[in-house]
């Protein structure tokens, strides 16, 4: 490889420095499992940059890039204003990293306190911190968060709750004593009964979210109230967009908010780099994790930002830290920063209105469909369940032949829902689409 400067000889004494006499590279990893092995060092002779890049927009080709997005679960198909790209493009942005040093990143600082204050406004909480990787972890964070706070061990999660949350807060927990309970929802929304019976002085926190995972929306002012008599705290995972219409989080009573901040102009991307967001009361927040900025006052007079409450491991807190695994996203929340900037309080409340009403005709169009039943037991924002007369999966799969990303089966995650899918509308699609989508599943079932 001409782009390797080692020559045979280098090879050899990299080899013998490392105790490998035999000279062989295949003796280096003899330690390693055969099975996990890498199976050859011969690689295919080199490319020059044009035929590398022919190669990889032919392998792009194969992938289906026209498909019509109704799938949702907690990451979804919204319009990005061509406007975040272009500033968040400029290098003083992308390049930067963590601003330790106020007097060089003055720019990055505002951006993150201005951030902070624009998620303070979304959930009408006090204090809002940055660099949490994403919706998930956020709730992890949140959770011990309380246990901090408390000085409990017990967490009641409602089952409403993204499966995909839960997963990954069971993870993250596997190996802290900490007492879970799930309670299943009633006809969509919280069984305040079953929370009752759970509910007592061990309980730090109460896991809910609005809407919930199954798209039902909920008031938890009531679960909130029964919590606080409890001494136990309230945290809520809400989907932003939703915030342009429901009862914020804070006027119902919650204590910590969290939520997935990738509707908040981040494009879907795979799987990521998505943006977690995390608010609380100002009376919490030396136990919330993750950076926060405040706006302070130079020896002139003149307005200035810093880096103040940090208690991340690498600040020689290590045991003490309030978490371990939060980094810097100050990329991502920039984006939706200026996001939130363009489209405004009032812009807000109409891309919320827009996916509210295009859900209900979707709704409309797909109960019309004979075999179709559209659950109704809750009100819903932009998300519902959709029961199919055959199992899910099959029918989304060949929807995705006729280019349309149908919904999420819910067998994935639920026993006995093999059948249900969750379906999620958005602002960007059209009534031509959503036609399309319900005359394709028409013709899937029954064609």
């Amino acid at each position: 490889m001409s782009y390797i400067p080692n020559s045979i000889e280098d090879r050899q004494e990299m080899l013998k420095a490392a105790g490998v006499n035999s000279g062989k590279m295949a003796d280096l990893f003899k330690n390693i499992p055969r099975r996990l092995q890498p199976r050859s060092f011969d690689l295919a002779p080199g490319r020059s940059e044009f035929e590398v890049e022919k190669y990889l927009r032919g392998l792009g080709k194969k992938n289906v890039t026209d498909l019509v997005y109704f799938i949702g679960g907690g990451f979804y198909d919204h319009y990005i204003p061509a406007a975040i790209d272009a500033l968040t493009s400029r290098s003083e942005f992308y390049t930067a990293y963590t601003p330790y040093q106020p007097e060089a990143s003055q720019g990055n600082l505002q951006a993150i306190y201005e951030y902070q204050s624009c998620i303070c406004r979304l959930t009408g909480m006090e204090a809002a911190n940055a660099s949490l990787y994403d919706g998930g972890t956020a709730l992890y964070e949140a959770a011990m968060m309380a246990i901090r706070i408390t000085g409990r061990n017990k967490i009641i999660i409602d089952g409403g709750v993204s499966p995909i949350y839960r997963k990954m807060l069971y993870c993250y927990t596997s190996n802290l004593s900490i007492d879970f309970i799930e309670i299943p929802v009633s006809h969509g929304q919280s069984d305040r009964v079953e929370l009752d019976k759970r509910l007592d002085e061990e309980t730090a926190a109460v896991i809910l979210q609005n809407p919930n995972f199954f798209g039902a929306i909920d008031d938890h002012a009531d679960i909130c109230a029964r919590c606080h008599n409890s001494g136990a705290l309230v945290i809520e995972s809400v989907y932003p967009i939703a915030l342009g219409l429901l009862k914020t989080p804070e006027a119902m009573g919650a204590d910590i908010v969290t939520g997935e901040g990738q509707s908040l102009g981040i494009p879907l991307s795979f799987g990521g780099p998505y943006l977690g967001f995390m608010a609380t009361k100002k009376k919490y927040v030396r136990k919330m994790p993750g950076r926060i900025v405040g706006a302070t006052t130079d020896k002139n007079g003149n307005r200035g930002f810093v880096l103040t409450l940090q208690t991340r491991e690498q600040h020689i807190r290590r045991e003490k830290a309030t978490s371990n695994i939060c980094s810097n996203q100050a990329l991502c929340a920039l984006r939706a920063l200026i996001y939130m900037a363009l489209v405004g309080k009032d812009g807000l409340k109409e891309v919320a209105s827009a996916c509210r009403d295009k859900a209900e005709y979707t709704k409309q169009k797909l109960g019309e469909i004979k075999g179709v039943e559209v659950k109704k037991s809750s009100p819903t924002f932009n998300e519902f369940t959709v029961k199919l007369p055959e199992n899910a999966n099959e029918v989304i799969g060949k929807l995705i032949g006729k280019g349309i990303a149908a919904g999420f089966p819910l067998g994935r995650y639920y026993a006995d829902m093999e059948n249900y899918m969750l379906v999620a509308v958005t602002e960007k699609r059209t009534r031509h689409e959503i036609v399309r989508f319900a005359d394709a599943l028409e013709a899937a079932l029954w064609s």
